[in-house]
């Protein structure tokens, strides 16, 4: 390489980085520009001579040019053996989820919160690192995560903090959790924008290998049907999927009381504006709908069919005012005055119960593929309830959950869950069949969306279905968290550990999800986090370290992230350097 310098017509010296290459095709050396300068003038006032400057920066470049393409002869005995314990394989990949821990100023945060408001003589920043990386590329126990920490290229130093020092730190990680969901969603906001105008909102728990409750983990209604203690936490994501905040609280709470405050603390603490809350038909309550619009906040929540007024279920069936999108697909809506039960408080502190009336938007469509869909999973239920009906002896009220709703005659033990023993015989329970049936492939949302904007909706029907449908997301983020995460079972029992826990979970669903985002969406949470896992190196002797995993996924997250991991081997000051820099934000 060499600098170049150009006159043009005004007599100005432009300035530019080249090299000389041989051009097969054309059978002779061409030059092509490797980095553009610019004007000599431009860099007078700048550098004393800028000539000698980036003459002295082209020499840099061919010397790391040449250093990288330098050949490296490796001796080594053919005896040589393992130490015992020893692994030499290193993760390299784990700077990808530093840059974020970085980029979202928790470093600083964390160091300055540790001095003011703790005992804590530890690196509590190099503990909270340890915990993000050890929950997304190798989840278990903190245990664990503190016995592993060896596996991640020249992490910091390895004997900056013990194990009592990580659960010790716990504890002050859960008196940070509400400061560091606003300090990520700051971070977020300033640096890749946010909208908080549509807001998805659901509710999950997760079940603890315990059978005695304590003020935290109770038993309740368990999404995986177990009979655990569980701990719920409600998640706010925005219409990217990008987590916002969440909450955790006791598993025998109602996961119903739990939307209007997380709405209305994104609204005071996030300074969000008007929000439009969607959740699925555990939020369609009467005072959900009426305290947020009253509020003067939006909402959009999916509306249980089956367990409608027959006056709606009518209106559903009724072929009347459907609008066809070729032959599977139709939607049609209304604005309905409807009446809706509403707790009140009163001064004494007790509330009472006060039918209102609310207009509201309803919006039905149906779906083919969703009927089909539909049908499908009743055949599987229905094969379910003949096994149950042909042998009752073999199931209990659990075994038998799915393919109740439709069989006759069968009564369960309130203690034991079994089948009794009765004269009556069991059947099918054809009427629910075939009321069932009716409303195969229809949807229905409700919503107290009425802008108008020149005689038509804002919302039309179909952008109401599409912001509905857009609720995948943070369904999905649990999923997430349950398996590539493995955030449950929780292997701690303090609530403020726990609590703390959940805080390292969710750090780690917006990092994934941040990576996703970088990457074009094109990859899954799972690929995302085995291609991290894989970028990894082995001490090939001397200096060097020796990579031994190349894909897609790997090149494409080289690619976003502005890393080459497309090298076979890297010296240690290379990787160091790539370290270092990612830290620089």
């Amino acid at each position: 390489m060499y600098l170049k310098k150009a006159k043009n017509k005004a007599g100005r010296v432009h300035l530019s980085i080249a090299e000389g290459y041989w051009d097969k095709e054309r059978g002779h050396t061409r030059t092509r520009t490797v980095k553009t300068i610019g004007y000599l003038d431009d860099y007078e006032d700048k550098y004393e001579n800028p000539i000698a400057h980036f003459t002295k920066v082209v020499e840099e470049m061919n010397a790391a040019s040449t250093q990288n393409a330098a050949e490296y002869t490796i001796t080594s005995r053919k005896d040589q053996q393992l130490s015992i314990d020893e692994t030499r394989r290193m993760n390299y990949g784990y700077i990808i989820i530093l840059k974020y821990f970085y980029e979202f100023g928790l470093e600083g945060f964390l160091n300055n919160r540790r001095l003011r408001e703790s005992k804590l003589e530890c690196n509590t920043s190099s503990i909270m690192k340890l915990l993000l990386i050890s929950r997304i590329l190798s989840p278990g126990s903190k245990k664990r995560a503190y016995e592993e920490r060896g596996r991640y290229f020249d992490f910091e130093n390895k004997d900056a903090f013990g194990l009592v020092d990580v659960y010790r730190s716990l504890s002050h990680f859960a008196k940070l959790e509400k400061d560091i969901q606003l300090l990520i969603h700051n971070r977020i906001t300033k640096n890749y924008g946010r909208n908080l105008e549509l807001i998805y909102y659901d509710v999950t728990n997760y079940y603890f290998e315990i059978d005695t409750e304590d003020d935290l983990r109770k038993k309740g209604v368990s999404k995986e049907r177990r009979p655990n203690p569980i701990v719920q936490m409600g998640l706010a994501s925005d219409a990217e999927g990008l987590p916002i905040s969440y909450e955790v609280f006791a598993g025998n709470e109602s996961e119903k009381l739990q939307l209007r405050p997380a709405v209305f603390e994104l609204r005071d603490k996030y300074e969000s504006g008007r929000i439009i809350a969607v959740a699925d038909a555990a939020q369609n309550t009467g005072n959900n709908i009426y305290y947020l619009d009253s509020g003067k906040q939006g909402y959009i929540f999916s509306q249980s069919i089956r367990g409608s007024s027959a006056a709606f279920k009518a209106y559903i069936v009724d072929e009347d005012g459907y609008e066809w999108n070729g032959d599977e697909y139709k939607r049609k809506s209304r604005v309905e005055r409807r009446e809706i039960s509403v707790d009140f408080d009163r001064r004494d502190g007790t509330t009472h119960k006060k039918k209102v009336f609310v207009d509201q938007r309803q919006i039905v469509f149906y779906s083919k593929k969703y009927a089909i869909r539909a049908r499908a999973k009743r055949e599987a239920a229905l094969l379910k309830a003949q096994k149950l009906i042909d042998n009752p002896s073999a199931y209990t009220r659990a075994t038998a959950y799915g393919c109740l709703k439709y069989v006759m005659n069968i009564e369960f033990d309130k203690d034991t869950g079994e089948v009794k023993e009765t004269a009556s015989v069991p059947c099918f329970n054809f009427d629910a069949i075939a009321e069932e049936e009716k409303y195969d492939g229809y949807y229905a949302i409700v919503t107290n969306l009425f802008e108008m904007e020149s005689k038509k909706w804002k919302y039309d029907d179909g952008k109401i279905i599409d912001m509905y449908r857009g609720l995948w997301r943070a369904e999905d983020a649990f999923k997430v968290t349950k398996s590539d995460l493995e955030s449950r079972p929780v292997h701690m029992s303090r609530p403020d550990r726990i609590k703390a826990h959940f805080l390292t979970c969710f750090i780690s669903l917006t990092i994934l999800r941040l990576i996703q985002k970088k990457t074009g969406y094109k990859h899954s949470a799972e690929q995302l986090i085995k291609a991290i896992n894989n970028i990894s190196c082995s001490h090939e002797g001397g200096n060097l370290y020796l990579f031994d995993h190349r894909c897609e996924v790997t090149d494409a997250l080289g690619k976003a992230f502005g890393i080459d991991f497309t090298k076979l081997r890297l010296t240690r000051g290379e990787i160091k350097k790539n370290i270092g820099a990612i830290k620089k934000y």
